[in-house]
């Protein structure tokens, strides 16, 4: 079985880093079920931050997410990984992802027109 490979946008890794050492094990067991096709045990769809945005959640006595997407051929990409203090995630967070998400479909469009290719979305 080949696995995905993870691509981090913007500040994502770092903020992953910056998790308690608990969450951020957790974080990565539920990222590396994704890359090999599985589906995290605690996730919901975030349409708010855009089409096939999955967010990771992870309890640990404090809440943490990791939004990403991986309907994309060629990787996963982890547009934004936060600690969750409210019931509600912030409007920032939910901006944040969509900003990252739309520089990713930029990216792989000037990448496709650059390779003549035609990637599935």
């Amino acid at each position: 079985m080949t696995e995905k490979l993870i691509v981090w946008v913007g500040s994502a890794l770092e903020d992953l880093r910056g998790f308690p050492p608990d969450a951020r094990r957790r974080a990565g067991l539920e990222l590396l079920t994704v890359q090999r096709g599985g589906v995290p045990s605690s996730w919901k769809p975030m349409p708010s931050v855009g089409a096939g945005v999955i967010e990771i959640r992870i309890s640990t006595g404090q809440e943490h997410r990791v939004l990403y997407v991986s309907k994309f051929e060629e990787a996963i990409y982890v547009l934004h990984a936060f600690e969750k203090k409210t019931q509600k995630t912030s409007r920032h967070g939910i901006q944040l992802g969509a900003n990252r998400l739309a520089d990713v479909l930029l990216h792989r469009m000037r990448t496709s027109r650059k390779t003549g290719g035609d990637r599935n979305e």
